[in-house]
């Protein structure tokens, strides 16, 4: 297995692996890589559904999202379809998957299936780095502070999904800044999709500094971009990163194949 960095803050790319037959030390050399890189990519992969599945179950029980269509056949497994039609597309702002849940996702696996003539690159932003790069005195009113998170983004006229009403769940807290359960890095988690407002602030306080966080964790520096091949295939970690789907290949249409792993509670982190 070899490991290279795709950029100072985030994201490797990992060679010698094959995951439809990997083994369980590989299994935790990739989740120790996604720990330390926050996001991973493998190329010239044949993953099949069934293999996606097994590979998503060595990570953790799979959670079906309740807003995508699922695969024929593979309840397991969403699409992620853009028709050649569309201007816009799923996942076209910087946001992290299922942030509105109780317990969020802990990774999501992304495996390329029809992909465009050019474009459709996913970035990634580190949200420690990001943290990290915040005043001190910013750092330490986030740790003190949790906010409010909401599937209704979901609900909004985007013409992308057709949303069932039945599906959505009410508001949940998280921390603002939070302690990766496995790591134990510090984390900025708000992201523009899913946080409403601060808890114990208005909406009307809380837009001018999360409209700050927002520009300020997705900044280049913070960041890598992972150009899709035949074969490709990443996992990320949904606490680690936030991440942008590009809408560059309008008049083609693109295909992936996504299955998010399960994640726990999230605790705050007492220092950052």
């Amino acid at each position: 297995m070899k490991i290279t960095k795709l950029s100072g803050n985030v994201g490797a790319q990992i060679d010698g692996v094959d995951l439809c037959k990997s083994s369980p030390e590989q299994i935790e050399a990739i989740r120790q890589a996604l720990w330390d890189n926050g996001v991973v990519v493998f190329r010239d992969q044949a993953l099949t559904p069934e293999a996606h599945i097994a590979l998503a179950q060595q990570f953790g029980e799979i959670d079906v999202n309740r807003f995508f269509t699922p695969v024929a056949q593979y309840p397991m497994i969403a699409e992620v379809r853009t028709a050649a039609s569309q201007t816009r597309v799923i996942g076209g702002t910087w946001h992290t998957d299922h942030s509105y849940d109780p317990a969020p996702a802990m990774c999501s696996i992304l495996a390329a299936r029809e992909l465009p003539p050019y474009g459709g690159d996913t970035l990634f932003a580190s949200q420690t780095a990001a943290l990290g790069a915040l005043s001190p005195g910013l750092r330490a009113t986030l740790t003190g502070l949790r906010a409010w998170h909401s599937d209704g983004s979901f609900g909004a006229d985007t013409g992308l999904l057709d949303t069932d009403a039945s599906q959505f769940r009410p508001p949940v807290l998280h921390p603002v800044v939070i302690k990766h359960p496995q790591s134990g890095q510090a984390a900025l988690y708000v992201n523009g999709d899913f946080t409403t407002h601060f808890d114990g602030w208005t909406k009307e306080e809380s837009a001018p500094l999360l409209a700050h966080l927002y520009a300020f964790c997705s900044r280049p520096e913070f960041g890598c971009r992972i150009s899709w091949q035949p074969g490709s295939v990443a996992i990320w970690d949904n606490r680690l990163v936030q991440h942008f789907a590009c809408a560059d290949y309008t008049g083609h249409s693109r295909l992936m194949h996504r299955i998010t792993v399960k994640g726990q509670v999230l605790a705050a982190a007492h220092q950052a």
